[in-house]
């Protein structure tokens, strides 16, 4: 009989091999297992436990801003030796894996973004901090540059959502239009 870790390991390592639609089908498949359930005292939020992970609160606090957001979340277990994404998040029957970065530290994005290379290819970066957009910008480029199956960065800066996609941040004007949209 196997647990609910090992089946949602399987099932997650089933993602690393598959591309396109098959992705996005395993993807609906994991966030309709039965183990999921809805957090406490949140309709959008659905967790397989994993609350006593050390990095829970930065998956909560990341999670209540994607429902902000219109996003149904699905907080995905870490299994032990996998590396693995943190969420689904689906919007109106759309699903998307992301690897969370919880950013604390002045010049912790481009670190932040290399870690997750191999992870996913969506990366949400949570911003707790004052951060220059200037920085952010080149980091994020750099992440495209060297992270060839990156599609997007999600970034929550307070309230604020901002997606930069892969052609967004190759375009030779990304940087001052990274910076409008960041700084405002």
């Amino acid at each position: 009989m196997h647990s609910v870790m090992s089946d949602f390991a399987f099932e997650l390592a089933k993602l690393l091999a598959l591309e396109g639609s098959d992705f996005i089908k395993q993807l609906k498949l994991i966030a309709s297992l039965n183990d999921f359930c809805p957090l406490e005292g949140e309709n959008d939020i659905f967790t397989v436990g994993g609350e006593k992970c050390g990095d829970y609160s930065n998956l909560l606090n990341a999670a209540r801003k994607a429902v902000s957001h219109g996003y149904r979340v699905y907080i995905l277990p870490n299994p032990k030796g996998t590396r693995s994404a943190d969420f689904i998040f689906e919007q109106k029957g759309i699903y998307k894996l992301y690897d969370l970065k919880t950013i604390s530290g002045s010049s912790s994005v481009g670190n932040r973004l290399k870690e997750s290379i191999g992870q996913t290819n969506r990366v949400l970066l949570n911003i707790r901090c004052r951060y220059d957009a200037r920085l952010m910008a080149m980091e994020i480029r750099r992440f495209f540059e060297y992270s060839f199956d990156g599609i997007e960065v999600l970034i929550f800066k307070g309230t604020k959502l901002i997606s930069v996609t892969r052609r967004f941040a190759l375009h030779p004007k990304f940087k001052q239009q990274f910076r409008c949209v960041y700084e405002r």
